[in-house]
């Protein structure tokens, strides 16, 4: 069995096993989420050492662990699985998130056999879509982990769950949309004369390197982007994500921003760049504007939030922004930064995701003016919350930095006009994400006491727990790695960038 086959294959298990344990053995439930996802965190370390003894070993290949069974002969679909370094860095990421969202779950009560069952759902959806090289098995995952989203805010979330399940669901549908034509439009106008249809990604490059008509990109190229783009909340097309994340429960808004956004930058960069690169040099200069302005509208608004889970959600629009402006600029260490961005978002908003969920859950209020003072009673949560918002703000040491120099050195690569007022404009987005970040922690962590509205039965303010300590330790260990040690892990995404970045140097 090939190895990427078991990153879908053990949620699957672990459904099956789920589904059959009788009544709510919570306990019981538990384990499985837990050694299941522990189980998926070995695998992706696994495949990344044997990824990188590889590449040492001088394989050369775009895609290492290759295979491909036939799904349906008559339109040349094929369950063809791959991956590069970019993947196996989305596949580390993903299973980091999915085994601290499982853990941070143990506080589900209210229908925990259902709620993991759709929680493993959008997991499988998430590991196919990383994995696969075919363009159509990758829409197919796509959808699978978008599906799920609607019932886990809509029936375990919370504030205006089922507005914003409905308003999420309408608008990431409205995206798949665009990006089912899309998809389409590449299948049918990639293939050279006398060739044969396919979905296969390497194919269809080759394919479209072989032609001399590139003008049906110019078509498809926006709308796959904008397609994906609605998921990495590009801007006019994010109003969706700070509803979705404010209402969704904990574990659900960490897999949602840590992972799921991630499929947008991805999808954008994988299919809508890599397919069409023609497309995307003479059409990237409006959605650098749009990015742009994603970056900057982001930041801003999360200043003027009073709700945690909104100022996040907004901080995650400015961030997943910062995601598409990278790759729009086209050059290996712009790019690099891209990716690096995704892997320090992740980790770094599902901590904050994380940590408000448990404050949330004691003081019952996320508005920080009825909140301040937690310093006092909460220290491991507060300072916690502190390493993740200087990770968020860029500090030295913390992936955040890594990441973000990565972007704005490489995007500062182009000696122009348009794209230099860019960069510069979106360098601003770090000065007003200090401003938020220090503000909460200011407001909510310091100053006199202040508890929000908690309930004469409750047992009062706590600090954090064992599994809650296991989860956001884990969290602060990555981003500290990275922060640390972020070479291997920019050389290895790196090497995956080059062929794609080699497409645009004119």
């Amino acid at each position: 069995m090939n190895i990427l086959s078991l990153f879908v294959i053990i949620p699957l298990i672990m459904m099956a096993v789920i589904f059959c344990i009788s009544g709510e053995n919570k306990k019981l439930i538990r384990s499985v989420m837990t050694v299941g996802g522990a189980c998926l965190v070995a695998t992706s370390a696994y495949l990344t050492i044997q990824f990188l003894q590889m590449r040492a070993g001088g394989e050369s290949d775009a895609f290492l662990f290759t295979d491909s069974v036939m799904w349906y002969e008559a339109f040349n679909i094929h369950y063809s699985v791959g991956v590069d370094g970019i993947s196996v860095a989305m596949l580390l990421l993903s299973s980091v998130i999915v085994l601290t969202g499982a853990i941070i779950s143990y506080a589900i009560e209210t229908k925990a056999k259902e709620y993991y069952l759709w929680f493993l759902m959008l997991s499988v959806g998430v590991y196919g879509f990383f994995i696969s090289v075919d363009l159509f098995t990758m829409f197919l995952f796509y959808e699978v982990a978008l599906i799920p989203m609607y019932l886990l805010i809509g029936l375990w979330g919370s504030g205006k769950k089922e507005y914003s399940a409905m308003k999420l669901t309408l608008m990431l549908m409205g995206g798949s949309a665009f990006l089912m034509i899309g998809i389409f439009g590449i299948y049918y106008n990639s293939v050279p004369e006398g060739g044969q249809l396919t979905f296969n990604l390497q194919e269809i490059a080759a394919n479209v390197a072989m032609q001399e008509n590139h003008d049906w990109e110019m078509i498809f190229f926006p709308l796959t982007f904008i397609g994906f783009g609605v998921l990495g909340a590009m801007f006019p097309f994010h109003t969706w994500s700070p509803d979705g994340h404010a209402s969704a429960p904990t574990a659900v808004s960490m897999l949602h921003a840590g992972v799921l956004m991630k499929l947008g930058g991805y999808g954008c960069f994988r299919v809508a760049m890599y397919l069409m690169p023609h497309a995307a040099l003479e059409l990237g200069w409006i959605f650098i504007i749009l990015t742009g302005i994603s970056v900057v509208y982001g930041a801003f608004s999360a200043c003027v939030q009073t709700d945690l889970k909104y100022i996040n959600a907004y901080s995650s629009v400015s961030h997943c922004g910062l995601v598409l402006f990278a790759l729009l600029m086209m050059n290996q260490t712009a790019m690099t930064g891209a990716i690096l961005q995704m892997v320090s978002h992740g980790l770094m908003t599902a901590l904050f995701f994380a940590l408000i969920g448990i404050i949330y859950g004691m003081t019952h209020t996320r508005d920080i003016r009825e909140m301040s003072g937690l310093m006092k009673i909460m220290p491991v949560l507060c300072v916690c919350y502190v390493i993740a918002g200087l990770a968020s703000l860029g500090l030295p040491g913390l992936s955040g930095f890594v990441a973000e120099m990565t972007i704005f050195v490489g995007a500062f690569q182009h000696a122009d006009t348009f794209h230099r007022v860019f960069v510069i404009f979106g360098c601003t987005s770090i000065v007003i994400t200090a401003v938020y970040i220090l503000r909460v922690v200011g407001k909510v962590l310091f100053g006199p006491l202040q508890t929000g509205h908690v309930a004469e039965n409750d047992k009062g303010l706590r600090d954090a727990v064992l599994y809650e300590k296991i989860a956001i330790f884990t969290l602060i260990a990555c981003i500290a790695a990275i922060g640390l040690a972020p070479l291997w892990l920019s050389n290895m995404i790196r090497e995956g960038i080059e062929p794609i970045a080699n497409l645009f140097i004119k």
